[in-house]
């Protein structure tokens, strides 16, 4: 079974708040707002398992980008 993997890189020219997620082959960075694809693509079952966990975790992902951005290492966040 593959594992589905998120994480805040800021190594990117993508400015929006953002999160990549992993699966397989796959990756693409997910738009905190909105959980739209940034770019590249994910798998249907995974990219909603995504959108829902940042739905869950909004605030701590918004909280998290502004603290990396910063400098400052983000916290760990609940896995689904």
């Amino acid at each position: 079974m593959e594992l589905l993997f998120v994480c805040i890189f800021l190594i990117t020219n993508i400015i929006t708040p953002h999160i990549h997620a992993r699966y397989a082959e796959f990756e693409a960075p997910v738009d905190i707002a909105d959980g739209e694809i940034l770019a590249g693509n994910l798998p249907r079952k995974q990219l909603r398992l995504v959108q829902a966990w940042i739905e869950l975790h909004r605030d701590e992902l918004t909280a998290n980008w502004e603290l990396a951005i910063n400098g400052e290492e983000p916290y760990k966040i609940k896995p689904l």
